[in-house]
């Protein structure tokens, strides 16, 4: 390190008498060592006080200029340089050599620039401040065409040193969305496919600001989608589909991306992954796996983008899609189960999922060991009978099923799978209206059940479970009439009526089920013992006119078998 001190202490004093050839020596010899050892170099630059030298160096005019940038770009690799290089005054001009026309001064000062900026809050102030960002943006918008070599490696500087810039900062990366930075990164990606580095760098920006919400309308009027897409078509390695990857998965998060997405073929690729990956044992074949099945599970959010899965190719996505549930792989089932609920969501979709034999594939994976699959499988099987009294009857008529609801329905350590058989118990027989799916239900202890879902604290639960209750009574009270008295009923109908955070809803159907059951002897005498006229009657001037309306017929009901 003495040539280094020595060197140094020269270019204090060349630097002092404007000498250019003492100055280009000694900065030549400083870059010799750096490139030796850079952490001890940059450290006995630092010690002796040169930094505040450079700015005087850094002049459009001077031929130090490059090689100048460039120390400062290899200084800046460590981080404790890095608030030295904004303290010294580097980056104005730093700045003004943006103006350069030179592309060695271009490229160093690029790298000064993004180097500086690297997870430095500093060195991103004094950059956004001295109007370096609009500057490089500027130069990648002029450059985006040129795919020369050397223009290929500075629009990749550039690039980096964007990312550098606006890394984790939503305010700078708003900014860069303001100047336009995103189709101008699209456009890069279409003209420079071929150049592996520019490439990544364009990913990686693209992953960084495709988590702005505000990215997304920009992102959405250029052909990201088809540039991705057919990007990812030609990938082999792993890590450059993981990076693919992590842009696709914020874009998708957007209606419009996702149809575009669709329209571009990533399902064809994603299947396609999924195919390769679901028996690999590598870490990045299960890495692949998670990350296709999901990005799929996302496509289907979209109301457009599901619905021209499910109509396109005869209905084979869909069909491939309920292949996975079979599956011996637990993340590709509980990505089946999420995709199988989302083309459910369609009411369109229904009758035809129920003829493709959906209900028969979720019915025989219903016993897995895993909860968040039975969960999903559970809320598919709901939303398919909505509506669909055919299959409300098939499937509530069938006693395994009804059993198994049962069962979970006390599954208290998996709350979500115990409140998705109360449910689906519930809507098995609303959407059936049949005496033998009330009969079923009965005959395999699940009426219980149902008056516990009443006293939900969710309100939706509540009123599904009454309006059922409300069936099982009027279809065959006979039938219920023990399971009634035995899970106290009444006493919980007296509860919902007279507490006052009970919704409309929920007093009208309390009502409704009150004159179901007057019918029974046993539940008539409860009825009387609690004094039901009373609540009822004070119901009568209840806010809501159907509650009022009810409470008035009801009351008459009470009064006239008293």
């Amino acid at each position: 390190m003495d040539n280094l001190s020595e060197a140094l202490e020269k270019l204090k004093l060349a630097s002092a008498d404007s000498s250019t050839d003492s100055v280009e020596s000694c900065v030549d010899c400083l870059l010799k060592a750096l490139a030796n050892n850079n952490t001890e170099a940059s450290m006995k630059i630092q010690e002796m006080g040169v930094l505040p030298l450079l700015p005087s160096l850094l002049t459009p005019q001077s031929s130090c200029s490059p090689k100048v940038a460039n120390i400062i770009a290899e200084v800046a690799k460590n981080e404790f340089m890095r608030t030295p290089c904004v303290d010294a005054g580097l980056i104005p001009p730093l700045v003004q050599l943006l103006s350069s026309a030179d592309q060695e001064v271009l490229l160093q000062t690029g790298r000064a620039l993004g180097n500086i900026c690297y997870d430095s809050h500093e060195g991103r102030s004094a950059v956004d401040r001295a109007g370096g960002a609009l500057l490089v943006v500027d130069h990648i918008k002029s450059l985006s065409q040129n795919t020369e070599p050397d223009r290929e490696k500075l629009l990749t500087v550039f690039v980096g040193m964007l990312m550098n810039y606006s890394n984790e900062n939503d305010s700078l990366q708003a900014q860069l969305i303001n100047m336009g930075v995103i189709p101008t990164l699209v456009k890069l990606l279409g003209v420079h496919s071929d150049n592996t580095a520019l490439t990544e760098m364009c990913l990686i920006a693209f992953g960084n600001l495709a988590e702005l919400e505000s990215s997304k309308e920009q992102f959405a009027s250029t052909n990201i989608a088809e540039e991705l897409v057919r990007l990812f078509q030609t990938q082999t390695e792993h890590e450059r589909k993981e990076m693919i990857f992590e842009v696709l998965a914020p874009l998708a998060e957007n209606d419009v991306i996702k149809l575009q997405l669709v329209d571009a073929g990533l399902v064809e690729c994603l299947l396609q992954v999924v195919a390769q990956t679901v028996d690999g044992e590598r870490e990045e074949d299960i890495a692949q796996l998670k990350t296709s099945s999901d990005l799929m599970v996302l496509l289907l959010l979209g109301d457009e983008s599901m619905q021209k899965l499910f109509e396109g190719g005869k209905g084979s996505v869909f069909q491939r899609v309920l292949s996975w549930i079979p599956s011996n792989n637990h993340q590709l089932q509980l990505a089946g189960a999420l995709a199988i609920a989302n083309f459910a969501r369609n009411v369109v979709n229904k009758s035809k999922m129920l003829s493709a034999g959906v209900a028969d594939v979720v019915l025989k994976f219903l016993p897995s060991e895993m909860p968040p699959v039975q969960f999903k499988l559970l809320g598919t099987l709901r939303m398919l009978i909505d509506t669909q009294a055919e299959a409300a009857e098939q499937l509530g008529t069938n006693v395994k099923l009804a059993e198994r609801l049962v069962e979970w329905c006390e599954a208290k350590d998996h709350a979500g799978v115990m409140g998705e058989s109360n449910r689906l118990l519930s809507a098995l027989i609303r959407h059936s209206k049949s005496k033998e799916v009330v009969r079923t239900v009965i005959q395999c202890g699940g009426v219980k059940h149902l008056v516990t879902m009443a006293t939900s604290e969710h309100m939706i639960m509540q009123n599904e479970a009454l309006v059922a209750l409300g069936l099982i009574a009027a279809l065959d009270l006979v039938a219920a009439e023990k399971d009634f008295v035995g899970s106290s009923l009444v006493s919980v109908l007296h509860k919902l009526l007279s507490d006052e955070r009970s919704a409309p809803e929920i007093k009208y159907n309390s009502m409704i089920l009150i004159c179901a059951v007057m019918g029974s002897e046993p539940l008539h005498k409860e009825v009387q013992s609690l004094a039901f006229i009373d609540v009822v009657s004070k119901l009568r001037a209840h806010e809501n006119k159907t509650v009022s309306h009810q409470a008035s017929l009801t009351e008459q009901r009470l009064t006239a078998q008293s």
